[in-house]
């Protein structure tokens, strides 16, 4: 919506009128006459001065008329751009009563109908009273540091000694008066230990085992046999993809797939698995390149960053705007997932709540000022990286002539040998007889008798040649242009430019086969010539840069060649056509004068030599001067490097944040950060100060502002805000890795908002224990999140069975007298369900499974068809973890079972109830083959029906089924069938929670 031509009042480019009409009609204006003081300005006042779109800051982008906003003091006070809209006391002189008065026929509200006189009198009674708001906000409190998740970690001594965790929680019971429960059985202790640690559910065996275990340290020992295997990884790698959340597609209108995103997923897995220390793994994930840059497999760290969301359809309209947008993602997703704060509610203005300034959120910004979102080619091991390094310092050093590199003893050998093979091998080229030769910008070209073709007539400033020829070679390995010397051009050639000289932008080679409507393009893999100018060499003119090219000054009035290798070699088939393009592009009249194309079907040396090499060849190896043996190792060691490069793995490719990316498209060198202005109410055209990198200055221990040696470094900037988070002083950090961890294994956390430690969150239950924990975690532990789950587990805390009725003085068990109940989440019911049917494929890490059918959408987007999947595929039984996530087309199994929203931050998962969950359960197309393979299952293991069923049960439930339940069972199985059965099973309370 574009915002209206009147000088209306505008709140994300919606007329003030609409959001009162819409409170209005829903009968929030009610008598006055009820109300006075404070709760006249809240249930009349308030809901009129503020809307719904000013909660979730979706105009922050957009320009918003006028500049108002009107969901604080502070924002009617200072106005808009004209000035202050509501004068206390003072209706008859407050925009706002002017505009709903209709008094002003350029500021009317509503537009199309005038408020009724009653509402009209809410409003004009509340000015006149003074416009009181008995709201408090931000002055205060953003003066005041003085809480809970800022102050300084210092850890309390426990309140007795065993187990500290214990005795944090037990002293809080019995200060209420209460006990915790006791101890849970084996049973269900190995099933919730297996499901909390691997999201699977254990088998018969294994409990079996478990339970008959009588060494005193069997849970311990199983707990930690658990934590070593590769399936931990799996497991909680998913809860840190919900907390950044991490998909395998775009989101926003143009929901595309990102098919190199899941290199990041295995990436959480490994680091996971392998128990990285905490602030490791945050110096990774943010800025691996320049903290790590002798470990390249870790590139794929940086998939973290670019985990969220991207809007493409303002990539190309509204740069700037796509730039904070993609930023402000960025800024969310990492101070909400590593520090637990909502540095993005400062935006368009100072954190109404907590102590973060709009400087502090836009210092946030500027971190990834230099950093666009895409795909980054990286090797996955130190030594490939090394030896890649090397070889293109090789292919450099010999476009450079760089004798101190290509000279050294150590490549002598490879030089020598070289020459050797030249010796050997010999080279025809065979001329080409041009059939068809054609100018595209008006030269006349003249066929000569020796073949060569000759230009004359105009000059323009881009011209191609196309020559046209049928080969007499069977076989084409290279192709030779030679650019000849003609006392007809201007400095005797070989080009056309005025002093001589030419400049081959690229060369296009294509084969049409006889009898073929579809043409072969030819790809060129190394190019070099007898002479390059400086910085116009041969290789680029096959860089595919058109402001790029070969040239030969000042070596004009002479003859020159260039030889143009092809990736692989093409049979040529009789009768069919080669056609060569020459194209000259750039500086303009800098044509070719006269050349000759010639081929040939060598396999061995065909590179063109520098003329220094080629006298240098000629001479005895002592007698060479140092220009010949700079140019022979050049060439030598050029094609050692091409080789070897060749034989090099492909690299592996991540989709993250890199410095050759921008707006969504690929650079050609890499960018250096933007300027970041913080935005008048975070008005796009309200630029005002230029603010630097820096993160929140209300830490009073770290520096708000980061001291960069070199600011124009983009990647410092990311390893500084890396080093802060990461800080030993840092108490947000410590405090919300703990309580997120908490979180996972309670199905709560001390704190219940593991994103926001403000003071719109959840204050801690257990205060002491948080801060006990943080500072064993840093220090003790080592930031080792294993270590923190055999704390956690190891309490009796963890332990403690959960009740089936709650103590009525803690129903919601915030003080953890007992354990919670709590559902599988959709991967766990989903694995689980594998499991039991014998289905599961542990195969680890690769690309993600694509568990549906895709067909061409309307537009980027594509139609996906989940039902169509086919669940007897080969990659069906792969772990939930390897799907593919796409972030705007939901699975509807997954979503029913309360996957998240991608789109959105995901901390925690909701849990819900509905009829569309049991229909979900009963009847989805995946528990419908899952009962069948169940069934199949049990008759593969047991020939009696009423082994059958005592086997599913014990597969499902982890317990023998008792005489009453068998024989009810096997009633229900006789009349609907074993896969009846089992998915009764499947879809039972006993299977689907987790005591």
């Amino acid at each position: 919506m574009m915002p209206p031509a009147t000088d209306t009042l505008v709140v994300y480019r919606i007329p003030i009128s609409a959001w009162i009409a819409v409170f209005a009609i829903s009968g929030i204006l009610c008598s006055k006459a009820d109300e006075d003081g404070d709760k006249f300005f809240q249930s009349k006042v308030q809901p009129l001065l503020e809307a719904k779109c000013l909660k979730c800051h979706s105009h922050v982008w957009g320009k918003m008329k006028g500049g108002l906003t009107l969901d604080s003091r502070s924002g009617w006070a200072e106005g808009g751009d004209s000035g202050p809209t509501i004068i206390p006391g003072k209706p008859g002189e407050s925009r706002l009563i002017t505009a709903v008065r209709y008094t002003d026929p350029d500021l009317q509200m509503p537009p199309k109908a005038k408020l009724s006189d009653d509402q009209i009198a809410v409003l004009v009674e509340w000015v006149k009273k003074g416009a009181p708001d008995p709201r408090k906000l931000e002055t205060q409190q953003l003066a005041d540091t003085d809480w809970w998740s800022l102050k300084k970690l210092v850890a309390p001594k426990p309140p007795r000694g065993g187990h500290p965790i214990d005795a944090f929680v037990q002293a809080r019971l019995k200060a209420a008066g209460l006990k915790p429960a006791p101890r849970a059985d084996r049973t269900s202790l190995i099933r919730r230990l297996s499901f909390d640690l691997h999201g699977l559910l254990p088998t018969p065996e294994e409990v079996a085992a478990f339970a008959n275990d009588s060494d005193p340290n069997a849970y311990r020992n199983l707990a930690d046999e658990l934590l070593a295997s590769p399936r931990y990884g799996e497991r909680w790698a998913r809860h840190w993809l919900d907390t950044i959340h991490f998909a395998d597609s775009h989101g926003c209108e143009h929901d595309v797939k990102r098919p190199n995103a899941w290199r990041f997923r295995d990436y959480v897995i490994d680091r996971l698995n392998a128990d990285v220390p905490w602030g490791r793994f945050i110096r990774e994930q943010l800025a691996t390149d320049v903290a790590y840059p002798e470990q390249p497999e870790l590139t794929a760290a940086l998939g973290f960053i670019a985990a969220g969301p991207q809007e493409l359809s303002r990539a190309g309209t509204a740069p700037v705007t796509f730039d904070y947008l993609d930023r402000d993602d960025m800024v969310t997703q990492m101070m909400a997932a590593f520090a637990s704060t909502t540095a993005n509610c400062a935006r368009c203005h100072t954190h109404k709540f907590d102590p973060i300034t709009q400087e502090d959120y836009y210092a946030l910004q500027a971190v990834f000022a230099g950093v666009g979102k895409g795909d980054i080619p990286y090797d996955t091991t130190a030594a490939i990286a090394n030896r890649r390094r090397e070889l293109q310092s090789l292919l450099a050093a010999g476009t450079a002539r760089n004798a101190e590199i290509l000279l050294p003893k150590k490549y002598t050998q490879i030089v020598r040998q070289w020459e050797e093979s030249r010796r050997q091998e010999t080279v025809n080229w065979e001329p080409l007889d041009a059939e068809v030769f054609v100018a595209s910008g008006g030269a006349v070209l003249t066929k000569q008798a020796d073949g060569s073709i000759l230009a004359s007539g105009t000059i323009a400033d881009q011209e191609n040649y196309t020559v046209t020829s049928k080969p007499s070679l069977g076989r084409l390995t290279a192709i030779r242009l030679d650019v000849l010397r003609d006392d007809r051009l201007p400095k005797n050639g070989p080009g056309r430019a005025g002093n001589g000289n030419l400049h081959l932008a690229e060369v296009a080679v294509t084969w049409f086969p006889k009898d073929s409507n579809t043409p072969v393009k030819l790809k060129i893999a190394r190019a070099s010539a007898d002479f390059d100018q400086v910085n116009w060499v041969a290789a680029h003119a096959i860089d595919g840069d058109p402001k790029t090219g070969w040239a030969i000054f000042p070596r004009i009035n002479e003859s020159h060649h260039i030889v143009l290798e092809l990736a692989k070699p093409i049979d040529l088939k009789p009768e069919g056509r080669l056609a060569v393009t020459l194209k000259q592009l750039y500086p303009p009249k800098h044509l070719i004068g006269r050349f000759k194309l010639s081929i040939t079907d060598a396999d061995g040396a065909v590179q063109a030599l520098p003329t220094a090499a080629t006298v240098g060849l000629k001479k005895p190896e002592d007698q060479r001067t140092k220009p010949e043996q700079t140019a022979i190792a050049a060439v030598a060691l050029s094609a050692y490097a091409t080789k070897g490069l060749a034989s090099l793995p492909k690299k592996a490719t991540v989709y993250g944040v890199s410095t050759l990316w921008s707006h969504a498209k690929k650079l050609s060198k890499p960018r250096t950060p933007t300027p970041v202005h913080l935005l008048r109410r975070g008005d796009i055209h309200s630029p005002e100060q230029e603010v630097g990198p820096g993160a929140l200055s209300a830490i009073k221990a770290l520096n708000g502002r980061f001291e960069l040696a070199d600011p124009k470094q983009e990647s410092s900037r990311r390893l500084a805000l890396a080093d802060w988070l990461a800080h030993h002083d840092n108490p947000l950090t410590w405090r919300s890795i703990v309580n997120r961890v908490w979180h996972y294994h309670f199905g709560s956390g001390l704190s219940d908002t593991p994103n926001d430690f403000g003071r719109m969150g959840t204050k801690p239950s257990h205060p002491d224990l948080l801060d006990w924990l943080a500072v064993w975690f840093r220090d003790e532990a080592k930031g080792s999140l294993k270590e923190l789950h055999r704390l956690i587990l190891t309490s009796e805390t963890w332990q403690q069975a959960s009740l089936t009725e709650p103590n009525s003085k803690d129903s919601s068990n915030r003080l953890l007298g007992r354990m919670n109940r709590q559902r599988l989440d959709a991967e766990m019911l989903r694995d689980s369900v594998l499991r039991i049917t014998g289905r599961l494929d542990l195969t680890m890490g690769g690309p993600g499974i694509e568990q549906f059918t895709t067909a061409k959408g309307p537009q980027a987007t594509p139609i996906l068809d989940y039902a169509a999947f086919d669940w007897n595929a080969p990659a069906a039984g792969r772990r939930s973890i390897y799907r593919v996530v796409w972030r705007g087309i939901p699975d509807p199994f997954m979503e029913a079972m309360d996957f998240p929203d991608l789109g959105l931050l995901a901390p925690k998962r909701g849990f819900s109830v509905s009829a569309l969950q049991s229909l979900t359960l009963f009847n989805n197309q995946f528990m419908l083959q899952a009962s069948e393979w169940f069934a199949q299952r049990v008759q593969k293991e047991r020939n009696e029906l009423d082994d059958q069923i005592a086997r599913a049960v014990e597969l499902a439930w982890l317990r023998a089924a008792t005489e009453d339940e068998l024989n009810e069972f096997t009633t229900f199985t006789r009349q609907h069938g074993l896969p009846a059965f089992c998915r009764l099973l499947l879809n039972s309370n006993e299977f689907l929670f987790v005591e």
